[in-house]
Order: structure tokens, then sequence, then C-alpha cells
């Protein structure tokens, strides 16, 4: 454990555990420096402190926040890894020259406010956050903001369950229009099965067991989401319609998608289907469909 001064500014240099820090402690007060220095030894020694021999925090944002994103991309989907570099962006263009162990609670807070001024969601500034989190986090900085910077309030709006009479009447609008097709052969494997939609969008004509009557669940959210699906009368129906379309459209493949991307009435069956949400709501806005439904 040693101070120096650099000119007018005290040094910190000492070993916990066998690791080094080192790092300027800001101050040109003897008394100050130390008691700042018996801080920094605390910190090291609950692991908040990186060592100087890792030097993430002296990196800038960008830098940091690209070693840290590298770090992790075994781990993540395709799909989170391209969200995060989306969150990434806005916080690049305040933060990106700025050295991690520079940014502030301050500079935090102005982000904030000036992502509210720019009428940004609640939600979307949550999430922008939990990526400086997840930076600063990896440079052992985040104890220094957790008291100050949280989450903003995001309205969470709770659906109901859907009566018998109104599935009914929903499947029957549903069945006014081919190009509704996807949507009511979709909303029929959600009820009858409990599948997610991104466990729907996923299926493969390989995971569909005809005589079993079958669906297996290879990909979800978590481990205990995958799992063997046994098909009601409608489930299996609707699963006999699709594969009836994808051998019309030949696509019927095993390692072929249940519901294919289709772009401009061309189908792409080695891509899945990205979203309804287009026919869902044309359905729903429909004469005589349940406008009402949340």
């Amino acid at each position: 454990m040693a101070l120096t001064k650099r000119g007018k500014v005290w040094h910190t240099h000492f070993f916990v555990d066998g690791q080094r820090y080192r790092q300027s402690l800001e101050t040109s007060d003897w008394r100050e420096a130390q008691a700042k220095e018996k801080v920094l030894i605390a910190q090291a020694s609950q692991g908040k402190l990186a060592p100087v021999s890792q030097h993430f925090s002296k990196l800038t944002f960008k830098e940091a926040a690209e070693k840290n994103l590298a770090e992790r991309i075994a781990h993540l989907a395709p799909r989170s890894i391209q969200t995060e570099r989306e969150r990434l962006k806005p916080l690049s263009l305040v933060f990106g020259s700025v050295k991690v162990h520079r940014i502030t609670v301050d500079m935090l807070r102005a982000y904030v406010a000036g992502r509210k001024s720019a009428n940004v969601a609640n939600k979307t500034i949550n999430l922008e956050l939990g990526v400086l989190r997840s930076v600063l986090k990896r440079a052992k900085l985040w104890h220094h903001f957790s008291e100050e910077i949280k989450p903003l309030p995001v309205r969470t709006q709770i659906g109901r369950a859907m009566t018998l009479d109104e599935k009914l009447r929903l499947t029957k609008t549903a069945e006014m229009k081919p190009e509704w097709q996807n949507a009511r052969l979709a909303m029929v494997l959600a009820l009858s099965t409990t599948m997610r939609a991104c466990e729907i969008k996923a299926l493969r004509w390989y995971d569909v067991d005809f005589l079993d009557g079958t669906v297996t669940i290879r990909r979800s959210k978590t481990e205990a989401g995958q799992r063997v699906i046994p098909l009601n009368e409608d489930a299996l129906s609707a699963v006999r319609e699709l594969y009836r379309r994808a051998c019309t459209i030949g696509a019927p493949n095993p390692d072929h998608y249940v519901f294919p991307a289709c772009e401009n009435d061309r189908f792409d069956p080695t891509r899945p289907q990205k979203s309804w949400r287009s026919a869902w709501r044309s359905l729903r806005s429909s004469r005589g469909s349940l406008v009402a439904i949340p």
C-alpha cells in the first residue's frame, strides 16, 4: 500500500489477493487521499474494483461496450445481439468517447432527461440503461450508480382470457379471407397448445410427429420450455392444413419452417415468418370480429 503524488494529485498503489490496483485519487489533500485509499481497498476486497491488469474501466465507452458484447456473444441469440447493438447506438452518441471510469451519475441523469425530451418510451430508455449497466458492472463501477439510477416506471397491460364464444366468433371471422390463414392457424395452435409465438414461428416440419400427434419444442426462452406437446383435434387439423399448403408451395422438407417467410407473395421456407401483426390487426378490425378483445 503506497500513496504517491504526481504533480498536485495523489495516487494509490496497492495489492489485494495478489491483484494489483493503481489509480488516481483525484485530490491534492493528503488526509482526503488516505480516506479514499481505504475506501478503494475495501471495495477491492469485496470484488467491486477492477484490478489494474484489466484496464477495462480506462477504455472509452464505445470500446468497452464492444468488448463486453464480444465476451458475451457466445451466450446470446442472434436477435439479442442485434437488439443490443441497436440499444448501443444512442448510448454511443453520448458516451462513445468518454472513458468508462469518467461516467458519472449526473451524466446518466442528463442522458435519461435527454431521451425523455425526445419522447422516447420509458421501456426503451430502461433497455438502454440495461446495456450501460452491463458495461459498468463489467468495469466494477455499477455500485456507484445503483442507489441513484433506478428503472423508469413502465405501464403493463394485463390481458384477459377469451370466453369460448369469443374464441368461436374470432375463429369464424378468421376463415373469411385467405390472407388471414397464417394468423388463424397460428391462433389455433396457440389456443390449443399454449405455445408461445416465438415457439410457433420456430417450428420446422421435423418437429411435427403426425403418427404420435405431437410437436417437439426444441428452442424456447428457457430450457424448461423445451418439451413435447400433444396435439388435440383442432391443433392437429391446423398442422395438417399447414402441411397441405407446404406441399403446394414446394416446402414440405423436414428442415423447412411450418410458417415460412413470405414477401411479395413469395415463400421462403428456409426462413421463419417474423410476425402476424398486420394480419391480426386487420382481422380484429374487420366487421364481425372481436374489436374489444385486448
